[in-house]
């Protein structure tokens, strides 16, 4: 009777088969429903106390061993790329030295990319959170707004965070986040709080106590902030803080700074034509602020990056030369059904050259890639065969043909 009676019981907790919803059995005992949800839930706590975001056991590149990572990823830009990994080494090494008690205390430096659309902004940010392996995280700038207004809060920039450091708070208070699009919430006018700028200035006053550091209660499922909602107490001290923005029209601000004019004329045209793509290497701080920064934002974000803009020769390597170029995602993509894929010299020039007439940046050359190959990728799948060769004469006929036309440039 007694065997009996412990075969019919829990062998953690002690309850009886009609006690619980559930009991399975093992070769030498029995576990309850309630048991093992527990055991799951320990499980799953001992994962994120584990977890592979671990910044004390990982080896910190040097500024050198950073750069030639990045070079693998992003081409050109060699000028940001150095600036990104000296900020980037400084940052995660004032994070792994121990507390003492000298006095002098090494603040952050959250970093600002300014540079046209396409130029690999967003690439940078990513390529050096994966380097890291710490969490990380892309918000959009143009979707935030002051509290209790339509759009989502400043605090929804941590929710993203936590979210992809899988609710591992430890890890998020170590990790990244890019905010794209930061010059979209430019002030919009030079008379500060003459109106109620929710999406502008009092973003960027929302966003002063998160850049600088301070600990921010978070709702961890996102969401409007209420009272009977739990929330997580998130330290921003050691959160590296990148913003990307094109600041479209900043040219001419630089060119009123320095006193030259944008458009050339007589025997200096070409002259003046190539200051022009250049003048974004001279930005600086009061240039963001005439553009429509706050002070107290600019002074949260010390290093200025600037990226210059893409040529036709850079263009043609972004095409195919890093480890996940356009090329070389088509050939993976033909090869899975067995068809080798292979591009003329002429045909990748024709992309390139495009690229620049559409003016979208290394952005512009998927989209023409997709334009060019969407019957290929239609009908090769049903077709029998082993090889297709992309010619510019085949790349003329397909883009002529797509929609993508209209994007020329007038």
């Amino acid at each position: 009777m007694a065997g009996k009676d412990r075969s019919d019981k829990c062998s953690f907790c002690g309850r009886e088969k009609r006690e619980v919803n559930l009991l399975i059995a093992g070769i030498d005992g029995h576990i309850c429903d309630r048991c093992a949800e527990q055991a799951h839930s320990i499980i799953q706590e001992e994962i994120k106390k584990d977890s592979s975001f671990d910044l004390d056991g990982a080896k910190l590149l040097k500024p050198k061993e950073i750069k030639e990572f990045l070079d693998q990823y992003v081409i050109g830009q060699d000028q940001a790329k150095k600036i990104l990994s000296v900020s980037v080494y400084n940052h995660y090494k004032r994070l792994t030295q121990p507390f003492d008690d000298d006095e002098t205390e090494i603040e952050k430096s959250n970093i600002i990319l300014v540079g046209e659309t396409g130029t690999g902004k967003t690439l940078l940010a990513r390529t050096i959170a994966k380097m890291l392996h710490v969490p990380f995280t892309i918000v959009d700038a143009t979707v935030l707004t002051e509290a209790g207004y339509v759009g989502e809060d400043i605090e929804s920039l941590l929710t993203r965070l936590l979210q992809a450091a899988d609710y591992n708070v430890e890890a998020a208070e170590r990790g990244i986040v890019f905010v794209d699009e930061i010059d979209k919430i430019a002030r919009k006018s030079d008379n500060p709080s003459i109106t109620r700028d929710v999406s502008g200035e009092g973003v960027q006053q929302g966003l002063l106590k998160l850049l600088e550091g301070s600990i921010v209660n978070v709702p961890p499922q996102g969401g409007r902030k209420h009272p009977e909602q739990k929330l997580i107490p998130v330290d921003t001290k050691n959160i590296l803080f990148i913003c990307g923005g094109a600041f479209d029209g900043i040219e001419r601000k630089i060119a009123n700074r320095l006193n030259t004019k944008v458009i050339g004329y007589s025997a200096a045209k070409e002259t003046q034509r190539i200051e022009r793509e250049n003048l974004l290497q001279y930005i600086a701080p009061q240039d963001l602020k005439s553009f429509g920064l706050i002070p107290e934002i600019i002074g949260r974000l010390p290093v200025l990056v600037h990226l210059d803009p893409l040529d036709e020769d850079a263009l043609r390597r972004i095409l195919t030369e890093p480890k996940n170029s356009v090329i070389k995602q088509y050939k993976k993509l033909f090869q899975i059904d067995d068809i080798k894929l292979d591009f003329d010299e002429e045909a990748l020039q024709y992309i390139v050259e495009k690229a620049v007439e559409f003016k979208l940046g290394a952005r512009g050359l998927r989209s023409i890639c997709e334009s060019i190959m969407n019957d290929a990728m239609f009908d090769s799948p049903s077709e029998k065969i082993e090889e297709l060769k992309i010619t510019r004469e085949y790349a003329e006929e397909k883009l002529v043909r797509s929609s993508i036309q209209r994007l020329k440039a007038g």
